[in-house]
Protein backbone atom coordinates (compact mmCIF):
# COMPACT_ATOMS: atom_id res chain seq x y z
CA UNK A 1 0.00 0.00 0.00
CA UNK A 2 1.26 3.28 -1.08
CA UNK A 3 2.04 5.85 2.18
CA UNK A 4 3.20 8.74 -0.21
CA UNK A 5 1.97 12.38 1.38
CA UNK A 6 -0.80 14.02 -0.30
CA UNK A 7 -0.39 17.16 0.14
CA UNK A 8 -4.07 18.02 -0.87
CA UNK A 9 -5.27 16.06 2.31
CA UNK A 10 -3.86 19.22 4.37
CA UNK A 11 -6.58 21.85 5.16
CA UNK A 12 -5.91 25.77 4.24
CA UNK A 13 -5.40 26.35 7.70
CA UNK A 14 -3.39 23.24 8.67
CA UNK A 15 -1.28 24.30 6.06
CA UNK A 16 -1.04 28.24 6.85
CA UNK A 17 0.07 26.52 10.58
CA UNK A 18 2.95 24.41 8.99
CA UNK A 19 4.05 27.03 6.36
CA UNK A 20 4.29 29.05 9.81
CA UNK A 21 6.27 26.95 11.81
CA UNK A 22 8.54 26.45 9.01
CA UNK A 23 8.88 29.57 8.68
CA UNK A 24 9.30 30.53 12.25
CA UNK A 25 12.34 27.94 12.46
CA UNK A 26 14.04 28.91 9.52
CA UNK A 27 14.47 32.65 11.11
CA UNK A 28 14.87 31.36 14.78
CA UNK A 29 18.54 31.94 14.89
CA UNK A 30 18.21 36.46 13.74
CA UNK A 31 17.24 38.81 15.99
CA UNK A 32 13.75 39.64 17.08
CA UNK A 33 12.97 42.73 14.68
CA UNK A 34 14.54 40.33 12.06
CA UNK A 35 12.26 37.94 12.65
CA UNK A 36 9.21 40.08 12.67
CA UNK A 37 10.35 42.15 9.43
CA UNK A 38 10.97 39.09 7.46
CA UNK A 39 7.45 37.57 8.35
CA UNK A 40 5.42 40.53 7.82
CA UNK A 41 6.92 40.62 4.13
CA UNK A 42 5.60 37.00 3.78
CA UNK A 43 2.44 38.77 4.84
CA UNK A 44 2.29 37.31 8.25
CA UNK A 45 1.75 39.75 11.28
CA UNK A 46 2.52 39.66 15.19
CA UNK A 47 -1.03 38.68 15.39
CA UNK A 48 -0.90 35.66 13.41
CA UNK A 49 2.38 34.31 14.98
CA UNK A 50 1.18 34.73 18.39
CA UNK A 51 -2.30 32.93 16.80
CA UNK A 52 -0.03 30.09 16.00
CA UNK A 53 2.22 30.33 19.06
CA UNK A 54 -1.14 29.39 20.98
CA UNK A 55 -2.04 26.48 18.67
CA UNK A 56 1.03 25.27 19.30
CA UNK A 57 1.15 25.64 22.85
CA UNK A 58 -2.38 24.24 22.82
CA UNK A 59 -1.08 21.04 20.73
CA UNK A 60 1.47 20.60 23.12
CA UNK A 61 -0.73 20.68 25.92
CA UNK A 62 -2.95 18.14 24.54
CA UNK A 63 0.07 15.53 23.72
CA UNK A 64 0.96 16.03 27.36
CA UNK A 65 -2.55 15.07 28.56
CA UNK A 66 -1.50 11.77 26.73
CA UNK A 67 2.09 11.06 27.82
CA UNK A 68 0.95 11.37 31.80
CA UNK A 69 -1.89 9.17 30.65
CA UNK A 70 0.24 6.72 29.57
CA UNK A 71 3.07 6.90 31.98
CA UNK A 72 0.53 6.48 34.69
CA UNK A 73 -0.83 3.39 32.56
CA UNK A 74 2.71 2.20 32.48
CA UNK A 75 3.40 2.80 36.14
CA UNK A 76 0.56 1.08 37.38
CA UNK A 77 1.25 -2.33 35.08
CA UNK A 78 4.66 -2.15 37.15
CA UNK A 79 2.78 -2.48 40.57
CA UNK A 80 0.92 -6.00 39.30
CA UNK A 81 4.39 -7.05 38.05
CA UNK A 82 5.37 -10.60 39.35
CA UNK A 83 8.92 -10.27 41.36
CA UNK A 84 10.94 -12.11 38.47
CA UNK A 85 9.75 -9.18 36.04
CA UNK A 86 10.71 -6.34 38.12
CA UNK A 87 14.03 -5.19 36.10
CA UNK A 88 12.33 -5.26 33.05
CA UNK A 89 9.51 -2.89 34.07
CA UNK A 90 12.15 -0.73 35.68
CA UNK A 91 13.17 0.42 32.36
CA UNK A 92 9.40 0.78 31.22
CA UNK A 93 8.81 3.20 34.00
CA UNK A 94 12.02 4.74 33.61
CA UNK A 95 11.21 5.67 30.02
CA UNK A 96 7.83 6.60 31.16
CA UNK A 97 9.39 9.08 33.51
CA UNK A 98 11.87 10.72 30.50
CA UNK A 99 8.49 11.14 28.17
CA UNK A 100 7.01 12.88 30.63
CA UNK A 101 9.40 14.84 31.24
CA UNK A 102 10.23 15.81 27.37
CA UNK A 103 6.39 16.59 27.04
CA UNK A 104 6.78 18.74 29.96
CA UNK A 105 9.57 20.45 28.63
CA UNK A 106 7.95 21.25 25.53
CA UNK A 107 4.69 22.65 26.71
CA UNK A 108 7.02 25.10 28.73
CA UNK A 109 9.13 25.98 26.04
CA UNK A 110 5.49 27.05 23.44
CA UNK A 111 4.27 28.74 26.49
CA UNK A 112 7.36 31.02 27.14
CA UNK A 113 7.54 31.64 23.23
CA UNK A 114 3.44 32.38 23.17
CA UNK A 115 4.75 35.54 25.72
CA UNK A 116 7.13 36.20 23.64
CA UNK A 117 5.50 37.40 20.77
CA UNK A 118 2.50 38.71 22.91
CA UNK A 119 5.05 41.14 24.82
CA UNK A 120 6.11 42.30 21.18
CA UNK A 121 2.61 42.89 19.85
CA UNK A 122 1.20 44.73 22.40
CA UNK A 123 4.45 47.36 22.84
CA UNK A 124 4.12 47.70 18.44
CA UNK A 125 0.24 47.64 19.55
CA UNK A 126 0.25 50.68 22.26
CA UNK A 127 3.26 52.72 20.15
CA UNK A 128 1.59 53.21 17.40
CA UNK A 129 -1.64 54.17 19.24
CA UNK A 130 0.01 57.90 18.87
CA UNK A 131 -0.22 57.76 15.18
CA UNK A 132 -3.95 58.05 15.07
CA UNK A 133 -5.31 61.28 13.30
CA UNK A 134 -8.42 60.51 13.96
CA UNK A 135 -9.82 60.32 18.18
CA UNK A 136 -11.91 58.18 18.08
CA UNK A 137 -10.26 55.65 15.81
CA UNK A 138 -7.84 55.49 18.14
CA UNK A 139 -10.02 55.42 21.62
CA UNK A 140 -11.51 52.21 19.57
CA UNK A 141 -8.40 50.42 18.98
CA UNK A 142 -7.36 51.18 22.56
CA UNK A 143 -10.17 49.79 23.55
CA UNK A 144 -9.52 46.67 21.39
CA UNK A 145 -5.88 46.36 22.75
CA UNK A 146 -7.57 46.96 26.79
CA UNK A 147 -9.90 43.80 25.84
CA UNK A 148 -7.11 41.63 24.08
CA UNK A 149 -4.79 41.89 26.91
CA UNK A 150 -7.56 41.11 28.90
CA UNK A 151 -8.91 37.74 27.43
CA UNK A 152 -4.60 36.93 26.77
CA UNK A 153 -4.30 37.37 30.74
CA UNK A 154 -6.50 34.74 31.10
CA UNK A 155 -5.36 32.43 28.85
CA UNK A 156 -1.79 32.64 29.93
CA UNK A 157 -3.06 32.31 33.56
CA UNK A 158 -4.11 29.18 32.39
CA UNK A 159 -1.56 27.81 30.21
CA UNK A 160 1.03 28.39 34.15
CA UNK A 161 -1.78 26.63 36.11
CA UNK A 162 -1.76 23.53 33.89
CA UNK A 163 2.10 24.25 33.65
CA UNK A 164 2.58 24.27 37.73
CA UNK A 165 0.80 21.14 37.95
CA UNK A 166 2.77 19.46 36.16
CA UNK A 167 6.23 19.51 38.36
CA UNK A 168 4.55 17.57 41.59
CA UNK A 169 3.43 14.85 39.14
CA UNK A 170 7.05 14.87 37.32
CA UNK A 171 8.42 14.71 40.65
CA UNK A 172 6.01 11.54 42.19
CA UNK A 173 7.23 9.82 38.60
CA UNK A 174 10.41 10.21 39.75
CA UNK A 175 10.75 9.29 43.37
CA UNK A 176 8.83 5.81 42.23
CA UNK A 177 11.71 5.76 39.60
CA UNK A 178 14.38 6.38 41.78
CA UNK A 179 12.85 3.80 44.60
CA UNK A 180 12.38 1.06 42.49
CA UNK A 181 16.18 1.25 41.41
CA UNK A 182 17.42 0.67 45.01
CA UNK A 183 14.79 -1.13 45.63
CA UNK A 184 14.49 -4.14 43.23
CA UNK A 185 12.10 -6.09 45.79
CA UNK A 186 8.61 -7.04 46.62
CA UNK A 187 8.63 -4.43 49.33
CA UNK A 188 9.44 -1.89 47.19
CA UNK A 189 6.24 -2.51 45.18
CA UNK A 190 4.03 -2.95 47.99
CA UNK A 191 5.06 0.98 48.47
CA UNK A 192 4.86 2.00 45.11
CA UNK A 193 1.23 0.87 45.27
CA UNK A 194 0.56 3.05 48.19
CA UNK A 195 1.66 6.13 46.42
CA UNK A 196 0.19 5.18 43.59
CA UNK A 197 -2.95 6.64 44.53
CA UNK A 198 -1.67 10.20 45.15
CA UNK A 199 -0.07 9.95 41.58
CA UNK A 200 -3.14 9.14 40.00
CA UNK A 201 -4.94 12.18 41.47
CA UNK A 202 -2.09 13.94 40.75
CA UNK A 203 -2.46 13.30 37.18
CA UNK A 204 -5.83 13.80 37.21
CA UNK A 205 -6.02 17.52 38.21
CA UNK A 206 -3.04 18.04 35.67
CA UNK A 207 -5.16 16.78 32.85
CA UNK A 208 -8.27 18.93 34.46
CA UNK A 209 -5.97 22.04 34.38
CA UNK A 210 -4.87 21.51 30.87
CA UNK A 211 -8.14 20.84 29.42
CA UNK A 212 -9.39 23.92 31.12
CA UNK A 213 -6.12 25.55 29.51
CA UNK A 214 -6.80 24.16 26.39
CA UNK A 215 -10.28 25.33 26.12
CA UNK A 216 -9.57 28.74 27.01
CA UNK A 217 -6.53 28.68 23.88
CA UNK A 218 -9.38 27.74 21.81
CA UNK A 219 -11.21 30.90 22.74
CA UNK A 220 -8.69 33.65 22.56
CA UNK A 221 -8.06 31.93 19.08
CA UNK A 222 -11.76 32.24 17.78
CA UNK A 223 -12.08 35.51 19.57
CA UNK A 224 -8.85 36.79 18.02
CA UNK A 225 -9.72 35.07 14.68
CA UNK A 226 -13.47 36.80 14.30
CA UNK A 227 -11.90 40.21 15.43
CA UNK A 228 -9.70 40.20 13.02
Amino acid sequence: MSTAFNISSITPTGARRLWLSLLSVALLGGCSSLYYDTMEKFGYEKRDILVNRVENARDSQNDAQETFRSSLERFQSVVDTPDTELKGRYAEISDAYEDSKSSAEKVRDRIEKVEEVAEDLFEEWEDELDKYESASLRRSSEQQLDETRVQYSQLISRMHAAEERMDPVLQAFQDQVLYLKHNLNAQAIGALENELVEIRQDVDELIRNMEQSVAESEAFIKRFREGG
